[in-house]
């Protein structure tokens, strides 16, 4: 099977069985979207989806989260992974949202990258979601069911990406990111996954292994 054949197959698939497919965080504007996939690195959506309600209540926008400090925001935070440094990250890109943008979180990647604490994969992630921009983003779910899968052999994260796009339809991009996370999540889990009656498991390169 060539590499064009398994990404027809796979990507065939999901298009006709699983025409939905979200993220599963909770927001209601491309600023809570921010936040919260900040704050789901290294952290589960539903960690995430249990302290942003009172954090968004306490700092709806920009401008009351950029008012605040690091450590009036840790309490509501705490029990998300690496909480200080992302108290930090939180207000300084808020306080940055507010200083260089008019309080609107930008389209463009590479200025959502000069936010403090955020990344490629989250910019892609908010890119993609708020505007659906022809971006993949490539978090450990990602990156691992790429792989396993066959339709990467990159080393790295930015690899894997550029492999993903390269072969995956712009229009299909924005979704691509959910189909793969999801199963990442629930069925090519990273300990034990779920071959035995996987719906891709006939074209997967390590089904079984």
């Amino acid at each position: 099977m060539t590499t064009e054949q398994r990404y027809d197959a796979i990507i065939g698939y999901f298009r006709d069985n699983v025409p939905v497919a979200e993220s599963e965080l909770h927001f209601d504007s491309p600023f809570q979207l921010l936040i919260a996939v900040m704050l789901s690195a290294q952290c589960t959506d539903r960690r995430v989806n249990m302290v942003t309600p009172a954090l968004f209540k306490a700092y709806p926008g920009p401008e009351e989260l950029a008012a605040a400090s690091p450590e009036e925001v840790l309490p509501y935070i705490k029990s998300v992974t690496y909480p200080n440094s992302k108290a930090a990250h939180l207000v300084g890109t808020a306080r940055k949202l507010v200083s260089e943008f008019g309080g609107e979180v930008p389209s463009d990647i590479d200025r959502l990258m000069s936010l403090p604490g955020v990344g490629r994969k989250t910019a892609n992630v908010v890119a993609s979601i708020t505007w659906g921009e022809p971006v993949i983003a490539v978090d450990t779910h990602v990156f691992r069911v790429a792989r396993r899968l066959g339709l990467s052999d990159g080393k790295n994260v930015r690899e894997v990406e550029l492999d993903l796009e390269r072969h995956i339809p712009e229009e299909l991009r924005p979704i691509a990111h959910h189909w793969l996370i999801l199963h990442g999540r629930y069925t090519c889990t990273a300990a034990r996954p779920k071959c035995q009656g996987c719906p891709l498991a006939p074209w997967c390169r390590e089904a079984g292994n």
